[in-house]
């Protein structure tokens, strides 16, 4: 008898001990959850709305712009790059272009793009007619989402990347991760296999219990589209993090090719060479031929000759399915080629992060449902604002005051 009660004793004090164990850690999780929620709170909410504006940037812009992007196709030849800018070129109003985009389809126009002025401001490009190099207009919308993009990558904050902005959308992804993994923590389930638990919120509630059940069921739904999102953002974020992807996915000879520095924005150096990008389109389509849809033309800033090309083939799934040349526009050679095709997986997804980012890897349903995880971060912030207000008024109210206290009572109150 003495023997079963010393051992009951013992398992009720384990049970005891394991309850209190769990009890303190939820309760640290928690407080670690509602922190980090409560200082990032705005800046989470911003991300999440701005990026789901973002979500069909493309398919808006050809939407508003349909005017303007296409021309009537001629029998008569395209200009050349050369020949485009040279024509610009004669109107002031115009400055330096930075970026030539064409495509196969006789009928498409071209876009130009123009670098940043003295100033640091960047002008809006302009869609041109390939056969005269008549301007049809800048596109509508593209201040916009520039805005948006700034806000959604650097909260609008001075030096754009190279500011503050940068670094707190970087940490603020990373402490989003510890609160997913707490909040999943969290509301464990007793039934955890219950699919109806995890995944389905009780509207039946009113007050604290459906903000508590919006807020679980919310999360959880959209944990996993949180996570890709995160681990992809943080390549714009941190050099660290970007090299760390890169050296972990990347074949080793691609990995341990240094990084050519950005040359200087002299555009008046006076050992700058004149650029002849008919060299660089004669050769880009040697090497291409007819198998492209559309070819963006970066030209090097300050005295570097070396132009860049990203094409895209007619059959490319997402806009990281690209092949990028690198060719020389004084002597029209191929200084470097990076065909798709001949990637790895890896090197395939670090082409391809932007994409993954927002769901357009997935097709037009992937985006559908990027847009709507994003578009639910700010009824997380919401509801898990009104929870802690709610925990801190039901603590408030549960504290017994002095005068309600006999003598003892007061004394062995701390």
């Amino acid at each position: 008898m003495i023997t079963g009660l010393a051992d009951f004793d013992a398992d009720h004090a384990t049970c005891s001990f394991q309850f209190m164990t769990k009890h303190a850690i939820k309760t640290a999780l928690l407080q670690v959850h509602s922190v980090i929620g409560l200082a990032l709170s705005l800046v989470l909410a911003l991300v999440g709305i701005t990026g789901a504006t973002m979500s069909f940037e493309d398919e808006i812009q050809a939407s508003l712009n349909v005017g303007i992007m296409r021309v009537e196709a001629r029998s008569t030849p395209m200009l050349t790059p050369d020949q485009l800018i040279a024509r610009l070129q004669t109107n002031p109003d115009f400055g330096k272009v930075s970026a030539v985009t064409m495509a196969s389809d006789p009928s498409a126009a071209v876009r130009i793009r123009f670098a940043r002025n003295e100033g640091g401001a960047r002008p809006s490009s302009i869609y041109v007619d390939p056969y005269d190099a008549r301007v049809l207009g800048a596109p509508r919308g593209e201040q916009f989402f520039i805005t948006v993009r700034k806000l959604h990558r650097w909260l609008l904050l001075p030096g754009d990347a190279k500011g503050y902005g940068r670094q707190i959308t970087g940490l603020s992804a990373i402490c989003l991760i510890a609160m997913l993994i707490s909040g999943i923590v969290l509301r464990w389930p007793h039934r955890a296999r219950s699919v109806k638990m995890w995944l389905k919120p009780n509207l039946a509630l009113r007050g604290r219990g459906l903000h508590r059940s919006l807020h679980a069921v919310a999360g959880t739904w959209v944990l996993p589209i949180y996570l890709v999102m995160v681990l992809t953002g943080l390549w714009y974020s941190f050099d660290w993090y970007k090299n760390g992807a890169t050296w972990l996915l990347s074949r080793p000879s691609n990995a341990a090719a240094p990084m050519k520095p950005k040359p200087a924005r002299d555009v008046g150096a006076a050992d700058a060479k004149p650029l002849a990008l008919d060299r660089v389109w004669a050769t880009f389509l040697h090497e291409q031929g007819s198998r492209f849809a559309t070819a963006q033309l970066t030209l090097p800033p300050g005295a570097d000759t070396v132009v860049r090309i990203r094409s895209w083939a007619r059959d490319a799934s997402h806009p990281g399915a690209r092949d990028e040349f690198r060719i020389d526009a004084v002597t029209g050679r191929l200084a470097s080629s990076d065909i798709y095709a001949d990637k790895t997986i890896g090197e395939r997804t670090l082409s391809s992060v932007l994409d993954i980012h927002r769901g357009s890897i997935f097709g037009w349903l992937g985006k559908l449902l990027f847009m709507v995880a994003a578009a639910l971060m700010p009824l997380l912030v919401v509801t898990g604002l009104l929870l802690y207000l709610s925990r801190r008024r039901h603590r408030r109210l549960s504290r017994p005051t002095l005068e309600n206290l006999v003598p003892d009572e007061r004394i062995a109150r701390p």
